[in-house]
């Protein structure tokens, strides 16, 4: 079935803010909450941003998923963008009812611990979601970046172009395909549920944050023998930050893990694609179709 894309912003729409996973205090999300205006939106921020909560989660399971919930379900509300990722998705996932939402179709936007929601909803929906920044990245002259801007350019419908590096462990070529993944930590913890995404055909990319480089390897390899590195149209490899080993090292780099683990792949593979953690971090519409070429002066991806 046709992917379902939901419409562009028109100027006066109504974006929602929400934590539906970690705590963010509200001065975090104060520079987003000031930007989005100027961009000619209207703003409606969620009581989990910037709530009481004392521990790790913005709020209990049932207030985080009511809220979430009541975004879905608003009409009055065009996109969805969540202040942070973290942890707490898989908490409420299958709870959330995706009715209303079918109605009336809205971006949802995040990276991280959103992962897992944008492969729910691709899975269980047939609609696209917005792999992206978040409410905290607008901070610290984030708002003038290029990932803000390619934000700003997604929600307003503009086609978008990347590009990125020549890196050693590129396999040339090119490809068209719907682009799938995110973080491949919750890439890896979706499978076997109702929210493990179908990459066949697929223009994949990975990133992640913090983890050990065995883990990296365990997850690749999980990833492997689940199927989801074959049939590829392609592969984007973007950052993986604040990386961890073991006292006895694990005696690779996480390039040299991952490249072991895809082999020779038959598809183009583009590593240091601008998707992280960090700064470098493009908006790109999860289930939509781009084309991805990759040659000895780099890589290039479109709408």
């Amino acid at each position: 079935m046709p992917i379902i894309i939901p419409p562009c912003l028109q100027p006066g729409d109504t974006i929602g803010i929400t934590c539906p996973a970690g705590y963010m205090p509200l001065e975090k999300a104060q520079t987003c909450i000031d930007t989005l205006p100027a961009w000619g939106y209207n703003v409606k921020v969620g009581a989990m941003l910037g709530s009481t909560s004392d521990n790790y989660f913005s709020g209990t399971d049932d207030q985080r998923l009511a809220e979430l919930q009541q975004m879905l379900d608003d009409p009055e509300i065009k996109t969805i963008l969540c202040g942070r990722g973290g942890y707490g998705i898989t908490r409420i996932i299958d709870r959330l009812d995706f009715t209303g939402f079918l109605q009336c179709p809205k971006w949802i936007v995040g990276f991280s611990d959103i992962t897992l929601l944008h492969t729910h909803i691709l899975t269980r929906c047939n609609v696209a979601t917005l792999h992206a920044p978040m409410a905290g990245a607008f901070n610290d002259d984030g708002a003038a970046g290029p990932g803000i801007e390619s934000l700003r350019r997604a929600l307003a419908g503009e086609p978008q172009s990347y590009r990125a590096p020549v890196h050693p462990f590129n396999g040339n070529g090119n490809a068209t395909g719907p682009i799938v993944g995110g973080n491949l930590a919750l890439l890896a913890h979706s499978i076997g549920s109702a929210s493990e995404p179908d990459t066949r055909g697929s223009i994949l990319f990975l990133e992640d944050v913090g983890e050990y480089l065995y883990n990296i390897d365990r997850m690749m390899r999980q990833l492997k023998r689940a199927g989801k590195l074959k049939d590829l149209a392609g592969l984007l490899i973007g950052g993986f930050t604040e990386l961890k080993d073991t006292t006895r090292p694990f005696g690779a780099s996480v390039e040299a893990i991952i490249r072991d683990a895809i082999g020779a792949a038959p598809y183009p593979v583009a590593f240091d694609f601008p998707i992280s953690h960090g700064k470098e971090n493009v908006a790109l519409k999860i289930g939509a179709t781009y084309r991805l070429h990759v040659d000895s002066e780099g890589t290039i991806l479109q709408e």
